[in-house]
């Protein structure tokens, strides 16, 4: 591969290079995927049964209350895990920041990390098969701290060789590699449904159905990390791109230039406070909807589990578009345009989850209702309005720091996703417990959206990278 340069006046980015840090992001939201489809409904089945001492089918075909009732306590389990995310997230960027090795500053966490996640994961479902609560939630635990130490290098690693104009363009790029690892998860919660181990009998109940995806997610990942440490030598590309950094700090969109060694400007702290508050709010709505849709689709809408995997193609398909798209959308309006316009665009979506009612028709083996088309075309808009907000935002938050920071500022970003991420599933939980009512989770999600959107749009200015002959269209991606 050779070196990317920069272009008399302007910026190249290297594609290629490009798509090799998106396998750090393959791993990530395949981990993801998987745990955010299972691990929800292992912990409602488990503590439910033993609240009321049921089998799964019993439980499922009684009260339906009694699963409402038990969501609060799983919004603290998954919360817990956040909690510990935000603790953990700041410390491994700092840390990062300043280390030192043969094989580059983030890499050692990434490998490490990767490892341990890796061989802990699928002991979450072989302890939830033994009824082992106390050993499923260890484990959930230890994945999480590792993907911890994973998460904030990998995701560093972007604006670490590339320059701030370029980043939108990057994101988008290792942003659709991430999804490409969310579709591998979703396509075996088709074909091994865990609707069909959560409603068979106690003893008819088969692991493979739900180990085989996490062990596949384990294996996917670890090779997806192995790929990135054998073909991205960090401390090379550093030396290799210094000048196209340098340049890329002078093109920057920020109301004041960043000083290396000295404080945050004024007006600089102001817009990352807006954006981190913003991101907070709209994070508390999105991960509301990522912890119990699966639970929402078995336990309300009554269907099979792989309605939920279906909703996630369709929203991973559209977020593709949208990620492919939002870079030269902002290039002309602005990240904060393009980040107003995909919130307003996801609220519109949400607003029609509200009135989405469970279907009357039986077509399922085990008794399971027709899922509601109308979802179907709520998660088309909903992935594309989220990926014009999540392909802009982080690097509004990065170009706010010099090169020596972007660990610190990653944790920043992770900080406020992280912590609406602990409150939103014990929060959201509460409600359900109260209203006795699944509508609430669209309701719920759909405000605080509307909130998120309008704190960015009042309070976050649309500063664009200054035009100094940068390259455009199609010569904006270098191939080698």
């Amino acid at each position: 591969m050779s070196k990317s340069k920069a272009a008399p006046g302007g910026l190249k980015l290297n594609l290629k290079r490009t798509f090799l840090i998106g396998f750090a992001f393959f791993g990530i939201l395949l981990l993801w995927q998987v745990y955010d489809s299972w691990c929800p409904t292992f912990l409602t089945d488990i503590f439910a049964r033993r609240m009321y001492n049921l089998s799964s089918a019993e439980l499922k075909a009684g009260d339906p209350e009694k699963i409402l009732n038990v969501q609060w306590i799983v919004g603290i389990i998954m919360a817990c895990d956040n909690l510990a995310a935000l603790i953990l997230l700041p410390i491994f960027g700092n840390l990062s920041d300043k280390t030192k090795t043969p094989i580059g500053k983030r890499m050692p966490y990434i490998l490490t990390g990767t490892l341990v996640a890796a061989v802990a994961f699928p002991f979450i479902p072989l302890f939830f098969h033994a009824n082992n609560v106390v050993g499923m939630v260890i484990m959930m635990g230890i994945v999480l701290m590792f993907m911890m130490m994973y998460r904030n290098p990998a995701v560093a690693l972007m604006p670490d060789i590339t320059p701030k104009p370029l980043r939108a363009k990057a994101n988008g790029i290792i942003n659709i590699m991430g999804y490409f690892g969310g579709a591998a998860a979703t396509v075996l919660g088709i074909f091994l449904k865990l609707s069909d181990y959560i409603n068979a009998a106690d003893e008819a109940r088969k692991l493979w159905i739900i180990e085989i995806p996490f062990i596949i997610a384990s294996i996917l990942m670890v090779i997806s990390a192995f790929v990135l440490f054998l073909t991205i030598r960090e401390n090379k590309l550093a030396e290799e791109m210094r000048e196209e950094m340098e340049l890329g700090e002078r093109l920057a969109a920020v109301e004041t230039p960043i000083d290396d060694n000295g404080p945050m400007s004024p007006a600089n702290k102001r817009m990352l406070l807006a954006i981190l508050g913003a991101e907070f709010l709209w994070f508390m709505a999105d991960n509301a909807i990522g912890t119990y849709i699966g639970n929402y689709v078995i336990y309300y809408l009554n269907s099979a589990s792989s309605a939920t995997m279906l909703l996630t193609i369709i929203g991973g398909v559209a977020s593709v578009v949208g990620f492919a798209v939002a870079g030269s959308v902002a290039d002309k309006i602005g990240r904060k345009w393009t980040i107003s316009t995909g919130l307003a665009i996801t609220v519109v979506a949400l607003a029609v989850m509200c009135f989405v009612a469970p279907t009357g028709k039986v077509t399922g083996a085990n008794g399971e209702h027709a899922f509601p088309a109308a979802l179907f075309g709520v998660w088309a808009i909903k992935g594309f309005g989220m990926a014009l907000v999540h392909n802009c935002s982080f690097p509004m938050v990065v170009e706010l720091c010099s090169s020596k920071r972007i660990g610190k500022f990653t944790g920043y970003y992770y900080a406020a996703s992280m912590s609406a991420q602990t409150i939103t599933p014990i929060l959201l939980g509460l409600v359900f417990k109260v209203t006795l009512a699944w509508r609430a989770l669209p309701v719920y999600a759909c405000i605080l959206f509307i909130a998120s959107c309008v704190v960015f749009t009042a309070l976050v200015k649309n500063i664009k990278a200054k035009k100094l002959e940068n390259v455009h269209g199609l010569e904006a991606l270098d191939g080698d």
